[in-house]
């Protein structure tokens, strides 16, 4: 239903109502109500929202006119009737008295990925099978890494880590059956290993070379699109079912909750990574971080983060990713850098007295 065929109320004063604050995000054309104890999230546009994370349909989507956000009459009247619905209720003045309960002690909540203690990473070497993924002039990603996943394997291994590869041989994966592998195995982290490429005109693949890690986010850069795309294009190619190669607002903003759960720990461990490849072989491309919508991080249940060790279309970072002291180079970097999550997580957990 078009809100313009319902009566409206401003979102401002159903904030008021309920006495929460009201934050409007013009960037991404999303907002949200925070009160005592909801968090109501919208976006201009798209007819769900989600209360604490939790998706609701909405009689008709919010709407931006004439500088001011709207929600339709039925749904302010929804939100509001949910909050008062909330508040303590009095006791009735006669009441008889309440039998002895015996109380069970609750066992305690199970933590969460990237709330507890590192101790399962989840490593992805990215194609495989049929899929070779980019190809340089004298390699392909699949192989390269493989080769670093199954050192980097070792590494933390000898460090006392669970570690699991989602494949340990030149095979095919579908891309959500990655991150399907990484929740059953319930991982405290997911990497997921790639080469990059660029389609372009020999003196321009001489130029564009480095590495870059990227986490599940709304890009902000066609250039971090362009790469998610090709990315993503593994699971149109191989028939993958219901494949696509970019993620719908709608779908960016039922992702927010869950993305917002381990985005923090996520970048956590890209500033661990950021700290061990600097002075390496090959350069950091750009700041080193982006973010886009990476099908293969899309389900994973915990903190992730997807690795560009370098650009494959590069004769330079070729050549170094070929060889084996660059491989065993790569994997000591990120296996220096998931020790440095832990220690940090660790440190952050001894703060809140866990």
């Amino acid at each position: 239903m078009a809100l313009a065929a319902t009566a409206r109320v401003d979102v401002e004063s159903v904030a008021r109502e309920i006495k929460g604050s009201f934050h409007w995000y013009p960037v991404q054309k999303t907002f949200s109500i925070v009160s005592a104890k909801d968090t109501l999230k919208f976006a201009v546009g798209i007819p769900y929202m989600t209360r604490n994370g939790r998706t609701i349909d909405l009689s008709a989507a919010p709407e931006l006119d004439n500088g001011h956000l709207w929600i339709a009459e039925n749904d302010a009247k929804k939100i509001s009737n949910k909050i008062e619905a909330a508040k303590p209720v009095a006791k009735p003045a006669e009441q008889k008295p309440a039998q002895p309960v015996v109380v069970k002690p609750k066992a305690p909540k199970q933590e969460i990925a990237g709330t507890r203690e590192v101790r399962t990473i989840v490593i992805d070497p990215g194609h495989g099978g049929k899929d070779p993924g980019a190809s340089g002039k004298k390699s392909q990603e699949k192989d390269i890494v493989l080769a670093v996943a199954k050192l980097l394997r070792k590494n933390l291994a000898d460090e006392g880590f669970n570690v699991k590869l989602t494949r340990s041989k030149d095979v095919f994966i579908e891309l959500r059956q990655r991150a399907n592998l990484a929740n059953q195995w319930d991982g405290d982290l997911f990497i997921s290993l790639h080469c990059n490429a660029i389609d372009a005109s020999e003196e321009r693949k001489k130029i564009i070379q480095g590495y870059q890690f990227y986490v599940l986010r709304a890009p902000e850069s066609e250039e971090d699109k362009a790469i998610a795309r090709r990315e993503n294009a593994v699971a149109t190619l191989y028939g993958e079912k219901n494949a696509k190669d970019e993620l719908s607002p709608l779908e960016w903003f039922k992702l927010e909750a869950r993305l917002e759960q381990y985005k923090q720990t996520s970048y956590l461990f890209t500033e661990k990574l950021l700290d061990s490849f600097d002075g390496g072989k090959i350069k950091k491309m750009n700041t080193g971080v982006g973010g886009a919508g990476f099908m293969v991080l899309v389900g994973a249940m915990m903190p992730a983060v997807l690795i560009e060790l370098g650009f494959i279309s590069n004769e330079e970072d070729e050549a170094y990713m070929m060889t084996k002291a660059g491989q065993q180079d790569l994997a000591d970097r990120i296996a220096q850098a998931v020790s440095k999550y832990k220690d940090a997580v660790h440190t952050y957990r001894e703060t809140l007295g866990r």
